[in-house]
């Protein structure tokens, strides 16, 4: 035989179980709200402090699983904040053929150049991570929290972070108070223009984090770009 219940007995404890879960639903945002302050500090401090430093960047490309030659770059911060880059490798060599193969072979190379050019901007949006575009996010109601105990790290997601239906995942660990790992996965013009892009943090010695590696995937084009940044001095010194 079933047992039916009063309404008001239902809706009483529907009330009790709601009050019951309201202080874990604070609990949780205000550990959210803790970890992205954590991390939006974190992140502006060392964009500042990468200011200070110039590197060498080593970059190399593989276009439908052909390796090309790695090209090398001292790269600093200039005036307006963007990176400046000056190579240091050796201009690629011309290519041989005739007039047409090399006039086919130059239209390829602007447009890859274009492409590259276009993909640099967008990934100029996640990284590094920008801690007003962070707090847009959060504000938004776009940002979850995995925590991960084992290693005394915490992941944060963000979604429609710099375009709609893309994804930023960034670990912060929480002991050391840095982030170390970033992986984004958005699209160029076209959603079905897939990118992905993995990066790997690592501190110098007086604690500042840097972007020590970044593997980007571009399906569409078939193409990954592997970056390393290493050699990091303070600007001024040998």
């Amino acid at each position: 035989m079933r047992t039916i219940l009063p309404r008001h007995f239902i809706a009483a404890m529907t009330v009790i179980l709601f009050a019951a879960g309201i202080p874990a639903i604070a609990q949780m945002g205000g550990e959210l709200q803790e970890k992205m302050a954590a991390v939006k500090q974190s992140a502006a401090q060392n964009q500042q402090s990468l200011h200070r430093y110039q590197w060498v960047e080593t970059r190399q490309l593989t276009l439908k699983g052909d390796p090309k030659p790695p090209k090398q770059s001292m790269c600093q911060y200039g005036p307006d904040g963007t990176v400046q880059k000056t190579p240091m490798s050796p201009p690629p060599e011309p290519p041989s053929g005739g007039r047409m193969k090399k006039k086919i072979i130059a239209k390829k190379t602007e447009e890859m150049k274009d492409y590259m050019g276009q993909v640099k901007s967008l990934l100029a949006m996640y990284v590094p991570p920008d801690p007003q575009k962070m707090e847009q996010a959060f504000q938004a109601g776009n940002v979850s929290l995995n925590p991960m105990p084992a290693t005394q790290e915490t992941a944060l997601v963000f979604k429609n972070y710099a375009q709609p239906g893309d994804q930023m995942s960034l670990s912060f660990n929480t002991a050391a108070k840095k982030i170390s790992t970033v992986n984004v996965n958005t699209y160029m013009d076209d959603p079905k223009d897939t990118v992905t892009l993995a990066v790997q943090m690592a501190s110098l010695h007086d604690g500042t984090n840097y972007v020590q590696q970044t593997i980007l995937n571009a399906t569409a084009k078939q193409l990954q770009v592997t970056t390393a940044n290493s050699n990091y001095q303070l600007i001024g010194t040998q």
